[in-house]
């Protein structure tokens, strides 16, 4: 049998910090490595798989589009980039009337930088510690981490850092040529954070007091992971510009920003090869109809709480905080976290760090009650 992460180190480029396994099978909670070893996959791709590994309907449904047309460009109409456009409007919190498709993340927030810039004919930004945003140019620049900038500075200018969930320290940041404040509604890498109501109130003040657009980063928390469809639903944000990827389109890439009508764009100031191809398109339709039908959103919120009532009643003692919204879970150690990752996948558990101290949980909203008690007999059995 090859040893095919012998064959990655050997020929990838040198990025990513090998986990030792070699997935090859996947059926929503769970995959196989190569050896046929079978573990509760609590990382799905970093938060992709909301509605599990290898779904049928969007196996099908990716089948069906690639027999029929996998690519289109922006320039031509497409049924299902229309179809899918409809519905991420008839979804997305009432402030959003437009859509761009790309292909990631990262994609995903650039495309907003470049829309807030054009729109407000300002420049700077406004962003909070801890943030995360993506690793090209503009998005790395957005992001606060001096880790994953400082080789490659110097980065785009006009991007400001104050403290999340400090509303003082974010209203004493803006000036005017302040184009828009950037925030996500959960800090995901940071370390699991939530930001507070009184927080996300005064925001959305600053921001109409001050005629600033606000951008909300819903990359990893969109889609059901923290209990609702997005979010911004928790705090009745009504966003000028809202980004989504990872879990749209059931692990098929894609990225998505909904606008507002302050956005103005032109043609030809922003594009996007494969943003929006049928293939894509078709695979978010499919997980878009899971996603509601099933009523995955409640179900996260409801296992979410399931998690935190049987964690909390046997907490170990080198456990600092757990800080959880739906099934969206970071458990702060007063150490660090890396050990007891390495245990817990010894005990076919997949875990993940967001930070040094702080063990993230990002499982399926499919996943079922009895898998949920055997991640948390692994994980106090880890961690005590």
């Amino acid at each position: 049998m090859s040893d095919y992460n012998d064959i990655e180190k050997e020929f990838g480029v040198n990025l990513f910090n090998k986990r030792g396994i070699t997935l090859v099978k996947g059926h929503n909670a769970r995959v196989w490595d190569q050896d046929g070893k079978e573990y509760i996959d609590c990382t799905t791709g970093h938060g992709v798989a909301n509605i599990g590994h290898a779904h049928p309907e969007v196996a099908k449904a990716v089948a069906e589009q690639a027999a029929q047309l996998i690519t289109c460009s922006g320039s031509f109409s497409n049924d299902k980039r229309a179809a899918l456009m409809q519905k991420l409007i008839d979804l997305s919190p009432a402030s959003l009337r437009k859509v761009f498709l790309c292909n990631s993340g990262t994609e995903a927030v650039e495309a907003a930088l470049k829309f807030a810039r054009v729109s407000s004919a300002k420049s700077e930004f406004v962003c909070a510690m801890r943030g995360f945003h993506g690793r090209t140019m503009g998005a790395l620049s957005a992001t606060f981490n001096p880790k994953y900038k400082k080789p490659f500075e110097p980065l785009v200018p006009g991007f400001r850092f104050v403290p999340y969930n400090n509303p003082e320290k974010l209203r004493a940041a803006v000036t005017d040529n302040t184009a828009a404040i950037l925030l996500e509604v959960v800090q995901g890498e940071g370390g699991v954070h939530p930001g507070t109501v009184e927080y996300f109130e005064a925001v959305k003040q600053i921001c109409t007091e001050n005629n600033i657009l606000l951008i909300i980063d819903e990359v990893q928390t969109g889609f059901g992971r923290t209990g609702k469809l997005f979010a911004c639903e928790h705090f009745d944000l009504q966003p000028d510009l809202l980004c989504l990827a990872k879990s749209i389109a059931g692990g098929i890439p894609m990225g998505a920003v909904l606008c507002s009508d302050k956005i103005n764009v032109s043609p030809g100031q922003h594009g996007s090869t494969f943003g929006g191809n049928p293939l894509a398109c078709a695979a978010a339709l499919a997980t878009i109809e899971i996603l509601t039908s099933e009523n995955l959103p409640q179900e996260a919120e409801k296992k979410g709480r399931y998690f935190r009532e049987k964690f909390t009643a046997a907490m170990p003692g080198r456990v600092r905080e757990l800080r959880q919204i739906g099934l969206m879970i970071g458990i702060e150690l007063k150490e660090k976290v890396q050990p007891y990752i390495a245990a817990l996948q010894e005990r076919g558990v997949l875990a993940m760090p967001a930070g040094a101290t702080v063990l993230r949980l990002l499982p399926p909203l499919t996943i079922s009650y009895r898998e949920l008690d055997e991640v948390l007999s692994a994980l106090l059995d880890v961690l005590n």
